[in-house]
């Protein structure tokens, strides 16, 4: 399969497969890089599609920069990525991963994609952050007043953060959207994705066997079926 690496501004990137007039934004989540995208695009082509998958602040050949990995920065660069695209193909579409999904919710929601593939996706940031408050023993008084708290599970607690998530709440999004689940997901609650599939008229698939990160063989072997399905 055909690689191109990409520069759009600071941002590294990667388009996957020969020339094509329809392409997949990916965005992956945390802990992850753009070359994630190489089994999907390996899929995408064989249904006459390109891909191109960037690399998230402080992820992949951007660790190490001051360019925090907030939502803010998220967003910014979802939409310089969108705008490098926009006018290079008739059909966009998206397939987003976990923390992916949730900035790709913030920036596009007044886009409408061809397509949109949710994996493991976070929905509801603000439940989510109270949730890691209840496991690190934090209360939100204490993080205001120290405005960064790192947890014993390897996060990092931010009070503007917190508050930028609180103050614009996704209550939008006109998409046909997939969504695939683990059942035993520990960061989206079962109730948070009934809630978002129900308000936004979602197909959702749900893998019992399955986890927040898909990544056994059986897991990979279930994600690369579903593709198949819905793309």
């Amino acid at each position: 399969m055909k690689q191109e690496k990409v520069q759009i501004g600071n941002i590294p990137a990667v388009l996957y497969g020969s020339n094509q007039d329809k392409v997949y934004l990916f965005v992956h989540g945390k802990h992850s890089n753009k070359e994630e995208a190489v089994d999907f695009a390996g899929i995408a082509e064989n249904s006459g599609y390109q891909v191109l998958s960037f690399d998230l602040p402080e992820h992949g050949e951007r660790k190490g920069q001051e360019y925090k990995c907030t939502v803010q920065n998220g967003i910014n660069d979802l939409v310089i990525v969108y705008t490098f695209i926009i006018n290079k193909y008739k059909s966009i579409s998206l397939y987003a991963c976990s923390l992916g999904a949730y900035f790709s919710l913030a920036a596009f929601k007044n886009i409408e994609f061809r397509n949109s593939l949710f994996i493991s996706p976070i929905l509801d940031m603000e439940r989510l952050i109270q949730n890691m408050m209840i496991w690190s023993n934090t209360t939100e008084d204490e993080l205001k007043k120290r405005g960064e708290i790192e947890t014993s599970f390897g996060e990092t607690l931010s009070w503007d953060y917190y508050q930028f998530v609180k103050n614009h709440p996704i209550e939008k999004w006109n998409n046909k959207t997939f969504i695939l689940y683990g059942g035993n997901d520990n960061l989206t609650e079962r109730d948070v994705l009934n809630s978002f599939a129900e308000k936004y008229k979602c197909n959702v698939d749900i893998f019992d066997g399955g986890e927040h990160y898909f990544h056994t063989p059986e897991q990979l072997g279930y994600l690369g079926n579903w593709v198949r399905k819905v793309i």
